[in-house]
């Protein structure tokens, strides 16, 4: 594709369309081909090219490579190449659309936001809007409300420094709540840097939009278990794996076909309309007025006109966000995804099944201290995304990729990796838990007495906190070290930085992080909250 924008294919880009063309030639001679075509010039014109290229393979070769081009249609590209990689970045239109859509009604009526709302969708209105971290602040309040303490925002008079701290708050609660936000800082949103204010735009309005797409708070979703399956087996889906079953169980309903994605399945909106029709209030729930979807859309033969009817009946239900027409035709994953999560918000059509055998004090909430730890790994980017803390690293991949964050070295070689075999899954799950205890008794040095794989591999709570816990408190205690320069510090050196920054504050000091109300007060905090979200 033309990476470069520039109307020109480059030398460089000639090996990319040969591939997406799916051209069947061996590599030394698609390299040959590279060298005389790009002998008078580094650069061609499509249609130069696809003339010169037109005996390789057919006529159809043309349109094959102008359709590699053109699928691009709608990135924008980033002037500037990654350090690390060499790499240009770029940022999609139809997201940046969709996200200042969503923000302007989200917070149209915050007198906070009135000096950059609305924007518009349709300019770089954005980028500019979040330079001062006010409305970045609002919407991680919005996604995990109480994250951020309101009082703890410049919003006045703004000055480089109240909006360096306003974005340092913004940028360290974004990790709090399970953003990875590394590599990303201060000047790179004051900036307005797209892909990166983008990404992280994304990433807490997704938080927000799966919030409530959990069992232990959203009861009702026991309605989508299947024939053998318990609670426990419910609860071990992620929220995209609930969302899929969730739309396939009113499809189902609707006596139409299931779909395994929100891309290529939808494409035709088909579904799309049997789920609107299923979800739409029927007035059968007192004082909940019933909202009749018009099918007739069904038969319109294109299917860009055919998506924008059925948006048509989604907007009846106060649901059409985050998509256009044109992201249902081309199946934008991240958009259909987010167009679907709010629709479940707002119409879930479930009841809590009754008269079953369910033992639901298995189901606890996740308490603050796993929330903690689980935001605390998926804010430095590990893979899988941890959602649910015990059953997402029973295999212990999550926790090698944490001890290599506190320079533990794993020898990957004897890790298992998924797939894993049907028979004996567990075995290898159970054999990576025993190497990565050895690793924390041997290499990190922890206190793991009574701590074996097993309770890692069977989520026992008390023992798996407990590795967590010191992998947590290593991490952030070398941080600490390398901002002094490498200068030992320990539970005491904190508090001793706390209590001089809460004299210098004429404020009553603290004797330890432990909880008195002699100790810490959220006046103390409050005081602190610039300098401890630096930290």
């Amino acid at each position: 594709p033309d990476v470069d924008n520039n109307g020109f294919i480059s030398k460089d880009e000639l090996t990319a369309l040969f591939r997406a063309a799916n051209l069947p030639l061996p590599g030394y001679r698609v390299r040959e081909i590279i060298q005389e075509l790009t002998k008078t010039s580094d650069q061609l014109t499509l249609d130069e090219f696809t003339q010169i290229v037109h005996g390789l393979k057919s006529s159809e070769v043309a349109k094959t490579f102008r359709k590699a081009i053109n699928k691009k249609e709608g990135i924008f590209h980033v002037a500037g190449t990654s350090e690390q990689s060499g790499t240009q970045h770029s940022y999609s239109e139809e997201e940046k659309v969709a996200f200042v859509n969503w923000i302007n009604k989200a917070l149209e009526k915050d007198e906070d936001c009135k000096h950059v709302l609305p924007m518009d969708p349709n300019s770089d209105d954005l980028f500019t809007a979040m330079g001062d971290g006010i409305v970045f602040c609002k919407m991680i309040n919005l996604s995990v409300p109480d994250t951020i303490d309101e009082r703890t925002i410049n919003k006045k008079k703004l000055t480089p420094f109240t909006i360096q701290e306003n974005l340092n708050l913004a940028l360290n609660s974004s990790s709090a709540i399970g953003c990875h936000v590394v590599n990303i800082g201060a000047e790179d949103i004051k900036e307005g840097r797209q892909h990166l204010v983008l990404g992280l735009l994304w990433q807490v309005i997704k938080i927000g939009l799966f919030a409530d797409i959990e069992l232990s708070k959203n009861e009702a979703l026991a309605a989508l278990l299947r024939d053998g399956e318990s609670l426990e087996d419910l609860m071990k889906l992620s929220p995209e794996e609930l969302l899929l079953r969730w739309a396939n169980y009113h499809l189902e309903a609707a006596g139409a076909g299931k779909i395994n994605n929100f891309s290529s399945d939808i494409k035709d909106s088909k579904a799309y309309y049997n789920l609107l029709n299923q979800v739409a209030p029927k007035g059968d729930e007192e004082g909940i007025p019933p909202i009749a979807i018009d099918m007739s859309g069904l038969r319109e033969k294109e299917d860009v006109k055919r998506a924008e009817c059925m948006l048509d009946q989604a907007d009846r239900l106060g649901a059409r966000q985050f998509v256009m027409p044109t992201d249902v035709v081309r199946g934008n994953p991240k958009l259909n995804l987010a167009f679907v999560a709010n629709l479940f918000n707002k119409y879930p059509a479930l009841k809590k099944p009754e008269n079953q055998d369910f033992d639901w004090s298995s189901i606890e909430g996740e308490t603050r201290e796993e929330r903690t730890f689980r935001n605390w790994m998926n804010s430095l980017g590990v893979n899988p995304r941890v959602n649910h803390l015990y059953a997402d690293i029973d295999d212990a991949l999550v926790i090698f990729q944490l001890y290599e964050k506190i320079k533990v070295p794993v020898d990957w070689d004897r890790v298992n990796k998924p797939p894993y075999p049907k028979l004996g899954s567990n075995m290898k799950k159970l054999e990576n838990c025993n190497y990565a205890v050895k690793l924390g008794k041997d290499e990190a040095k922890f206190s793991l007495v009574g701590i074996a794989g097993q309770d890692l591999n069977a989520g026992n709570r008390t023992l798996t906190l407990a590795l967590l816990w010191q992998l947590m408190r290593r991490y952030t205690l070398n941080i600490l070290e390398d901002l002094g320069d490498g200068q030992k510090v320990t539970d005491d050196t904190i508090v001793s930085w706390v209590n001089d920054t809460l004299t210098h504050a004429e404020k009553p000091k603290i004797s330890s992080f432990k909880w008195s109300p002699n100790t810490v007060s959220e006046v103390s905090f409050i005081d602190l909250s610039g300098p401890l979200y630096c930290i």
